[in-house]
């Protein structure tokens, strides 16, 4: 046990941030005793409100946004963690579809710091970056009394510090290889890390699986004695064209029919992501969707980061493409909804990847590749990822350990009339995405309720109290 000592004092947004970013250096340590512990000594927030729990390789982020979406519009005071931010890390946390602002991220960083740090002293174990945040969020939407949490599993399912939730429905986006060396070598390993978010008598909705991975999960539905809600023989989408700034379909759902929504996302996955959204939508709720609550909240979607128009002379594209599965999709929009354009590719990967695999399905979409590295301790070096990438795509690679510099000689090679895309890591796309884009987030148009209650009141605060 760890000798006792003063507890952290916060009265402003950089120490509420510092007092997390004090625990990255715990590293990724996956195990539910000490997010337990902590929770239990914080009073268990997390079981005083629904929740619904979403796992998957992709789309975990857009999903949780898309359900947030629907069921804002429908009435609902919703909570929402996902992870990673793009900007800052109020990003993480949003009530009624609006992000957290700076002044209640603090009160709420404020109010478990000494939980926090007392059990830490008690337990003897130091509690991770992501445990914290996820007991923050907890935290937030226990004092806001939400009607429903959307959280984002953070890295697999079984093991992730999420998985202390008793959701009302469970969610697996899709499963495809990444993260091998925590999660195994095999979608069916994979599925059965993931599938571990679902627990006894619970219901689970899915996007389109892999067979393997579907047997794996059938065997976790069966032991739980839960409900499967399955794309493709339980709602479907039934119709999708192109259109303007993204698609028009129509979703054959669990208690009724969708037809003609406009969705304003770019990739035929978003269209699939969209039917999995309705369908969990529809089973916490129990019931169809009302039409013109749902319209409103698809028309209104955002997925900042994930196939992002950020310009458009030249056109560019901000895509956290950061595995395989991912960049198929980035290959697969840019043939059917982009086909005329020549891309350049701005490139930055972290974490044990291999590199040429990754980009591989981008292959004649691509003129050159402007390889960098964001500032992220995990972050493949310039020289290794053009190396690579060059010899999969069969085109030039030059490289700067600026990612700034590397996009302004895309934007230079592509011209007013072709296209830059920006791919390989969350992390670059942060650090290249313009923080005015953050103002075009429509998240919280239409949520009935419109702005979250402060998490404390006015005269709460310390008169000195300043950002």
């Amino acid at each position: 046990m760890t000798q006792a000592r003063g507890f952290t004092s916060i009265k402003n947004r950089d120490q509420a941030e510092a007092f997390l970013d004090e625990r990255i250096g715990h590293g990724v340590r996956p195990g539910l005793e000490r997010i337990k512990g902590l929770l239990e000594f914080m009073g268990s927030p997390q079981h005083t409100y629904p929740s619904i729990h979403i796992a998957g390789t992709n789309g975990k982020t857009t999903v949780s946004r898309m359900v947030q979406q629907i069921l804002g519009a429908h009435g609902l005071a919703t909570g929402g963690f996902t992870s990673p931010h793009l900007h800052t890390v109020e990003e993480r946390f949003s009530l009624h579809g609006v992000v957290l602002d700076p002044q209640d991220f603090t009160d709420a960083v404020a109010d478990i710091a000494w939980f926090v740090e007392a059990y830490e002293q008690q337990s003897g174990a130091s509690v991770t970056y992501f445990e914290v945040t996820a007991a923050l969020a907890f935290s937030i939407f226990s004092t806001a009394a939400v009607d429903v949490a959307v959280v984002e599993v953070g890295l697999g399912g079984r093991l992730d510090a999420t998985n202390v939730l008793d959701s009302s429905v469970a969610v697996i986006t899709g499963i495809d290889i990444d993260h091998t060396e925590l999660l195994g070598f095999t979608t069916a390993t994979i599925a059965g890390e993931k599938v571990g978010i679902l627990h006894s008598g619970g219901t689970l909705v899915s996007g389109p699986l892999p067979r393997d991975a579907a047997e794996v999960i059938g065997e976790r539905v069966a032991q739980t004695s839960s409900n499967w809600i399955r794309f493709g023989p339980d709602f479907s989408v039934e119709d999708a064209v192109v259109a303007v700034g993204g698609w028009h379909t129509s979703i054959e759902g669990i208690f009724g029919r969708y037809e003609d929504l406009y969705l304003p996302l770019h990739g035929y996955h978003q269209v699939e992501h969209i039917a999995t959204s309705i369908a969990t939508a529809e089973m916490f709720l129990g019931r169809g969707l009302d039409r013109d609550s749902l319209e409103a909240a698809v028309a209104s979607m955002t997925s900042p980061g994930r196939l992002e128009v950020a310009g458009r002379r030249p056109l560019v594209l901000l895509d956290g493409a950061h595995n395989v599965q991912g960049f198929r999709g980035l290959a697969a929009t840019l043939t059917s909804e982009f086909p005329a354009i020549e891309w350049q590719l701005v490139l930055g990967v972290r974490g044990d990847r291999d590199v040429g695999e990754l980009v591989a399905p981008l292959r004649g979409h691509v003129g050159r590749i402007f390889a960098t590295a964001s500032d992220d301790p995990e972050a493949i070096g310039p020289h290794a990822v053009a190396s690579a990438a060059s010899e999969a795509l069969g085109v030039e690679a030059t490289t700067s350990d600026s990612p700034r510099e590397a996009f302004e000689q895309a934007l230079t090679a592509a011209g007013a009339e072709g296209g830059v895309v920006v791919a390989g890591s969350l992390y670059l796309v942060g650090e290249l995405r313009a923080p005015s884009l953050s103002g075009t987030d429509r998240s919280g148009e239409a949520h009935v309720r419109f702005e979250a209650e402060r998490l404390r009141h006015d005269e709460d605060h310390d008169e000195d109290w300043s950002l």
